[in-house]
C-alpha cells in the first residue's frame, strides 16, 4: 500500500495550484513563481524527512532561503508597482549569502532563516500599514480581503520562523525526534497556507493602460486652483512684505481632493466599474497614490475601498428599490463576486440584501 508522506501531499496540491494557475487564472508571474517554490520545498522536506536522501539536505536552506524573497518580490508586483523594478529582483540573490554559510558556517543557518523569514514578513506588515491597506492595484470591489491575504501570508513566514527557533531549542535540550516532526508540520501548514491563499481571486491584480482611460485632470495644486489664485491677484499689494504662505492647509487641500474625488465618481460612475482600482483612481485625478489615499482617510476616516464601495451599496439599494434582483444589482453596481457584495451590504447598511428588501416596505409605510 502506498503511502505518503504529509510534505508530499502538500506538493502534489501546490503543483495543481501552479499548473491550473498556468493554464486557467493567468495570475501574475511571481504568484505563480512562489507556488512552485513552495511545491518545490516541500517535494525536497519529503525526500530528505521520509525517504532518506540526505545527501539533499544541505539544499533545504538554500531553497527555503529563496521563498521569503518570492513573497516580498510577489507583493510588489500585485500591490505596490505594476512593474518591479530592477531593484526588487535584487532580492532573489538570497540564496547567494545562504550557500557559503552552508559551505563554512552552518551554525548561523538557523538564525539566517529565522531573520530572513522574520524580515520579510514583517515588512509587508509594515508596508500593510504605512499603506492603511490600500493597495494601488487590487480591486476596490474585495473591500479588505486582498489587504487581510497579504496579513495572513506574512504572519505564515514568520510562524515558519517561529519553527526554526523551536527546532533549535528541541536539539539543544535533547529532543532528538521533535525536530523533524516540527519541520514537517510546520513547513507543510505554513507552505500550503501561502500557496493557497496566493491563488485566491481577492490578490489579483488589475492593471491598467494610459490608452484606456480618459485623459487624466489637471493635478489639484495651489497653483493651479482659481479661488485661490483670485484671493493672491486681489491682495498681492498686501502679501508682498508679510510672507504669507500661498501653499493650502492640509485639511483644506484634503478637502478639495475629496471634493474633486466626489465630483468625478458621480459625474462619470467610475465605481460601477468591477475593476476599478486606487491606481486608476490617482492617475484620474492627476494626484500622486499616497496623496489621494491620506485625503481619503484624513476626511472620511475611511480607506479607499469603503469609500468606493459605499458608492456601490448605495447604487444597489436604488437598483433593489426599483425591483431588481439581488445578482443584476450585485453586477451592475460594481461587484463581481456576492461574498464581497454580501459583505460590504451588511456593513454599509446594517442587513442582509434580502432582510433589506424585506424591511423596506415597512419603512416606507412608516415614513
Amino acid at each position: 500500500m502506498l503511502v505518503l508522506p504529509v510534505p508530499m501531499i502538500v506538493a502534489l496540491l501546490l503543483g495543481f495550484l501552479f499548473f491550473r494557475s498556468l493554464l486557467v487564472d493567468q495570475r501574475q508571474p511571481f504568484l505563480s513563481v512562489l507556488l512552485l517554490a513552495c511545491a518545490g520545498q516541500s517535494v525536497l522536506t519529503s525526500l530528505v524527512l521520509y525517504y532518506g536522501i540526505g545527501t539533499l539536505q544541505p539544499l533545504q536552506p538554500v531553497t527555503a532561503s529563496i521563498i521569503p524573497a518570492i513573497v516580498w518580490v510577489a507583493f510588489v508586483e500585485s500591490c505596490l508597482r505594476q512593474k518591479p523594478l530592477p531593484r526588487d529582483y535584487m532580492h532573489l540573490c538570497v540564496p547567494i549569502l545562504v550557500i557559503p554559510c552552508v559551505l563554512f558556517v552552518p551554525a548561523v543557518i538557523d538564525t539566517l532563516l529565522v531573520v530572513l523569514f522574520v524580515g520579510y514578513g514583517g515588512a509587508i506588515l509594515f508596508m500593510l500599514h504605512v499603506m492603511k491597506d490600500d493597495l494601488a492595484h487590487m480591486r476596490l470591489s474585495a473591500g479588505h480581503l486582498p489587504a487581510l491575504i497579504w496579513r495572513i501570508i506574512a504572519i505564515a513566514l514568520i510562524i515558519s520562523a517561529i519553527s526554526d527557533t523551536l527546532i533549535s531549542l528541541s536539539l539543544a535540550y535533547g529532543f532528538a525526534a521533535l525536530p523533524g516532526w516540527i519541520l514537517s508540520i510546520s513547513s507543510s501548514l505554513g507552505l500550503l497556507v501561502i500557496g493557497y491563499l496566493c491563488v485566491s481571486r481577492d490578490i489579483e491584480a488589475k492593471f491598467d493602460t494610459a490608452e484606456n482611460d480618459i485623459a487624466p485632470r489637471q493635478p489639484i495644486d495651489a497653483g493651479n486652483d482659481p479661488a485661490r489664485n483670485t484671493q493672491k491677484n486681489s491682495n498681492a499689494s498686501n502679501t508682498s512684505s508679510s510672507h504669507i504662505s500661498t501653499q493650502p492647509e492640509p485639511d483644506a487641500q484634503n478637502s478639495r481632493i475629496l471634493q474633486d474625488l466626489s465630483t468625478l465618481l458621480e459625474g462619470e460612475k467610475l465605481y460601477l466599474d468591477p475593476d476599478l482600482t486606487l491606481a486608476r483612481l490617482s492617475r484620474k485625478m492627476g494626484v500622486p497614490l499616497k496623496q489621494l489615499s491620506t485625503a481619503i482617510n484624513a476626511v472620511t476616516g475611511e480607506n479607499v475601498s469603503r469609500l468606493i464601495n459605499g458608492y456601490r451599496i448605495g447604487h444597489a439599494c436604488t437598483l433593489l428599490a426599483q425591483g431588481q434582483s439581488v445578482t443584476t444589482a450585485m453586477l451592475d453596481s460594481g461587484f463581481n463576486t456576492k461574498s464581497n457584495f454580501n459583505r460590504e451590504f451588511s456593513r454599509i447598511t446594517g442587513q442582509t440584501p434580502s432582510a433589506w428588501i424585506t424591511a423596506r416596505p415597512a419603512q416606507t409605510t412608516k415614513a
